[in-house]
């Protein structure tokens, strides 16, 4: 009977190991349902106030919403960051093991560079990465601080990688250009800035770039997101 007992008492862990990681995030509170109609009113709203560059009114409208939504928290946590607000990194926390895990992780990763630690930033947008491959933004910021921290092949192949996926966004050409230069290779960046179709004042940020992270050791905070560059998305 105890062997039975035992039997049946492994099919339902292997039946639980088995489970979807979506499942497992309903059942730990992490749920992407839809919103209805007047949420997502609310979050487009939302949305359209931050893209304008008021990001108070935008959280206002947000504060209508339940906290229940992931989509709501990720909206929350991304204009608490940029209002500098340390309620950003619980609400990117409560995202993980959801179904917003790779922007729980992303948004994590940013909070750390932007404190200066790029050894727990790698950790989070690597992990960003692993979860959301295709997203330009996460391996755009991975190449940033693999940058920061010197392993400039591996700062290359997310800057390439970025710009393979969506060639519309100038920012990860901006940071190829900066590598370029870190590296004292003028002729590789002039030919990226024609390949490129760079304009003359991103050059001159990438130039502005390389000559900070030379005079301090790391470069400048170029995650996407973040209000302190204009090339930033």
């Amino acid at each position: 009977m105890k062997a039975i007992l035992l039997f049946s008492s492994l099919l339902l862990l292997a039946g639980c190991a088995g489970q979807q990681p979506d499942g497992l995030a309903h059942l730990f509170g992490g749920s992407c349902g839809k919103p209805d109609a007047d949420q997502q009113l609310s979050l487009d709203m939302a949305d359209q106030m931050i893209n304008e560059g008021r990001p108070h009114a935008g959280l206002a409208h947000l504060e209508q919403l339940p906290d229940t939504l992931d989509q709501v928290r990720l909206r929350k946590a991304k204009v608490l960051r940029l209002l500098g607000r340390g309620e950003a990194e619980p609400l990117y926390r409560s995202l993980l093991g959801g179904c917003l895990a790779a922007e729980g992780e992303h948004g994590l990763g940013q909070l750390a560079a932007a404190r200066g630690d790029d050894v727990q930033a790698l950790r989070n947008l690597q992990r960003a990465a692993r979860l959301a491959p295709t997203d330009e933004k996460v391996r755009n910021d991975l190449g940033v601080v693999q940058m920061n921290l010197g392993n400039h092949e591996q700062a290359r192949f997310e800057f390439l990688t970025a710009i393979e996926l969506r060639d519309d966004n100038p920012l990860p050409a901006v940071n190829l250009v900066t590598l370029s230069l870190l590296q004292d290779h003028w002729d590789q960046a002039e030919d990226l800035v024609k390949r490129l179709h760079l304009q003359p004042a991103q050059f001159a940020e990438a130039q502005a770039r390389a000559q900070r992270i030379r005079a301090s050791g790391r470069g400048p905070l170029a995650l996407t997101g973040t209000p302190s560059a204009a090339t930033l998305n």
